[in-house]
């Protein structure tokens, strides 16, 4: 049976994997200096199992801890800011826009809101909220449930999530909003629903727009950015040896994290020596961690995925049960582990109906040309 936690882990609430225990962390304003870089590597590496993952909401699993070390790892990570020491604050969850400069809307808005955690109240471990204030939008597609975005009419607007359309908002204004929907979203009984995609209730009036979000722009690509360079992590995973390294690139003034499994390294030159490259078609690929790390998948996800890279061109999501930690959007292929074998779908999230059940590794590796099996 797969069990569908209704919260996430934090620095002070670790969770239980196969592999130890699960501690995340979300730097303030998705962005960490050279020095809390290199802390969070070797706090990964002394008291973890070394491995690291970016998530979909641009935090960061530190994975394999121990109850005996995880005390340590949490008072390293609060010295150097990347865990507030309140635990409340540091379970809000603010995803921005990572292509923010200094002191344009989205920084602006997140540094007030940032001031005023204290003023949200209580929410669901999952509720989130999304600050897209950019010239586009970017973060339509990632998981949150309050948004501050840009319009089609330029101007910025507050829109609920599972709302087409939302309301304008007076510059400077912005972070009251929100504050004020979150609390509107706890008065009307929406912790009961979970998530406000799935709260029926109506909105406020002044909450009820009209306004159209505008474009979905597509993350940054691979390669030079405005800021220097964007790398992809396969699976999202880098290894504290391999973060470690990155903290030396020639240039590197800071990381900022993305909801789409790339860092952007800030000042370092897109043909920099010692910047990782990792193989393109691995990056289509969305693969959570699977057995034996979850406890929740029964089978193996990321060595299947490695087999089926270069073989399939389409997007593929492995998922190592229905819940579908990986990828909570649509793919065009999508294998779902079920009592140790795979259902297999098409345009379709993980644990849709398939059209083929009950497939192993190796059929399935024939099924997409290769003629390899598994190890």
């Amino acid at each position: 049976m797969t069990i569908v936690r209704g919260w996430c882990p934090t620095a002070w609430a670790p969770m239980a994997a196969g592999d130890g225990l699960l501690l995340r962390v979300r730097p303030p304003f998705g962005r960490m200096t050279i020095a809390q870089w290199r802390v969070l590597g070797e706090v990964a590496q002394e008291h973890g199992n070394g491995a690291i993952d970016l998530t979909s909401r641009a935090g960061l699993q530190l994975r394999g801890l121990s109850p005996a070390t995880c005390d340590a790892a949490r008072d390293a990570l609060i010295a150097t800011g990347l865990v507030d020491p309140d635990p409340v604050r540091d379970a809000r969850s603010l995803l921005l826009s990572p292509d923010w400069q200094p002191g344009d809307d989205t920084h602006r808005i997140a540094a007030a809101l940032h001031d005023r955690l204290d003023d949200l109240p209580p929410l669901p471990g999952k509720v989130g909220i999304a600050i897209d204030a950019g010239a586009v939008r970017t973060l339509a597609d990632s998981p949150a449930d309050f948004r501050i975005e840009r319009s089609r009419n330029d101007g910025l607007m507050i829109r609920a999530d599972g709302r087409a359309t939302g309301a304008a908002v007076s510059t400077g204004g912005e972070a009251t909003a929100l504050i004020a929907l979150a609390r509107w979203f706890v008065a009307s009984d929406g912790i009961a629903a979970g998530r406000m995609a799935r709260h029926a209730a109506p909105l406020p009036g002044w909450a009820t727009g009209t306004l159209a979000p505008a474009a979905l722009a597509a993350p940054p690509p691979i390669g030079a950015h405005p800021l220097g360079t964007a790398i992809g992590l396969p699976f999202g995973r880098i290894d504290a040896a391999a973060a470690l390294a990155l903290a030396d690139l020639p240039g590197l003034t800071g990381v900022r994290l993305t909801p789409w499994r790339r860092l952007i390294l800030e000042g370092v030159a897109p043909g920099a020596a010692g910047l990782p490259r990792p193989d393109p078609r691995l990056l289509a690929i969305d693969a959570c961690v699977g057995a034996p790390a979850c406890p929740q998948a029964s089978v193996a996800t990321r060595s299947l995925a490695i087999r089926l890279a270069p073989f399939v061109g389409d997007r593929v999501h492995v998922s190592g049960c229905a819940k579908g930690c990986a990828r909570a959007r649509t793919a065009d292929i999508v294998l779902t582990g079920r009592d140790g074998r795979f259902d297999l779908a098409r345009h379709a999230r993980a644990g849709d109906p398939p059209v083929m059940t009950g497939l192993s590794p190796d059929q399935l590796a024939a099924l997409f040309g290769s003629t390899s099996r598994a190890p």
